[in-house]
């Protein structure tokens, strides 16, 4: 239950950074950074959703036509389509917490399917290591939403 506080508290922190990010910063792609504050908030939203779903194999995927803008690998100057509003976004990540939570309540001993690795470094094998995975990949990428907010506001 303690995983689920601590995702429900990176959720906070990260929903505290965005309310920081003034408008005309969402779309900014300062020098020496991957991407921007839109698609760092469309990642962790995309990332949680398909965790939760490797987790729990019957949980329905919400807005599954995010993925081709936010998963790993992409890039806002290859949209082909307009991605959703900040506030569709910000709106998202506040429905997807108790939603997520709600899912994985009593389901974190549960042995995955298939386990998961990130390159070498390590295996998780339970749904309570991949929550924990999707906690801290929140955290990195509010930390990147907070730098692009200052690199943006100079």
């Amino acid at each position: 239950m303690e995983t689920l506080g601590q995702f429900n508290f990176a959720r906070i922190y990260t929903l505290g950074r965005i309310k920081q990010v003034k408008d005309v910063a969402w779309d900014i792609q300062p020098p020496g950074f991957n991407n921007t504050i839109r698609w760092n908030v469309g990642h962790i939203f995309v990332n949680s959703e398909m965790l939760t779903k490797k987790a729990i194999p019957s949980y329905e995927i919400v807005h599954p036509e995010w993925l081709t803008l936010f998963v790993s690998g992409t890039k806002p100057s290859e949209w082909g389509v307009e991605p959703p509003t900040s506030n569709e976004l910000v709106s998202a990540l506040q429905e997807q917490t108790e939603r997520i939570k709600a899912v994985l309540d009593n389901n974190l001993s549960n042995v995955l399917i298939e386990s998961m690795s990130i390159g070498n470094l390590h295996e998780m094998n339970t749904v309570e290591a991949l929550v924990q995975f999707i906690v801290w990949h929140e955290g990195v990428h509010a930390g990147i939403i907070h730098a692009l907010n200052r690199a943006t506001s100079e």
